[in-house]
């Protein structure tokens, strides 16, 4: 029976956590990426952006921050990895796009992961991974609405039951489970949301825009 993986970056590197057709499921995490997904696997999402403009802010950032909010991160870009530090981002963005086109903080601390997506990315291989959002995901499984804030009790409480009824039944064992490697509790709840999608997910935002490499830029829900 085939995994589906779902991948995060969190602050010491990735994690995966993995499901199939059946229920079976597991959680791994690794400093890269490359071991992860050499995991067998039919499918993989991961919530990092895939396919980068050199300026401006991507039309499924767009259209998906619409619905979930500032929970969409906007303005990854290609060189964005390049700069000493947020305020020589800014200033290059802003100087070329206009004020207020920057990054945020959120942004700027996950660049190191997208340049890490980047690097292994290639069209092909968008065949079998791609991108996703956690809150979009959260979004539809719920009937398409927001839930409450993912930092509340009630917030994480209602996403571990969508995950819960979808298959990942252990995932409130491995959240107790998790503390001595470092994965955040949203890491851990986020890859379940990708893994989800990559097994069950029929909708995406974007497409039609592809970056200089020639990968899509996409979110699948």
């Amino acid at each position: 029976m085939p995994n589906y993986l779902g991948l995060d970056g969190f602050r010491f590197g990735w994690v995966v956590a993995w499901i199939d057709q059946r229920g079976d499921h597991g959680f791994d995490y690794s400093p890269g990426l490359a071991r992860l997904l050499a995991l067998p696997h039919a499918g993989a999402m991961i919530d990092m952006p895939i396919g980068l403009k050199w300026s401006g802010y991507r039309i499924c950032d767009l259209r998906a921050r619409e619905l979930v909010g500032p929970a969409v991160f906007l303005g990854a870009r290609r060189d964005l990895w390049t700069f000493a530090d947020m305020a020589a981002a800014n200033r290059h963005y802003w100087e070329r796009e206009g004020k207020g086109r920057g990054v945020s903080a959120q942004l700027w601390n996950i660049r190191d992961k997208i340049r890490d997506v980047d690097a292994i990315m290639t069209p092909a291989r968008q065949a079998t991974i791609g991108e996703a959002h956690p809150e979009l995901i959260f979004w539809n499984l719920a009937g398409r609405v927001r839930l409450a804030k993912k930092t509340s009790a009630e917030g994480r409480g209602q996403r571990i039951a969508l995950l819960q009824q979808r298959g990942f039944g252990r995932l409130p064992t491995w959240l107790t489970q998790r503390h001595s490697t470092g994965i955040g509790g949203d890491d851990l709840i986020d890859a379940c949301a990708c893994a989800i999608a990559a097994r069950d997910s029929t909708q995406r935002f974007g497409g039609e825009e592809t970056d200089p490499r020639g990968l899509r830029m996409e979110i699948n829900y």
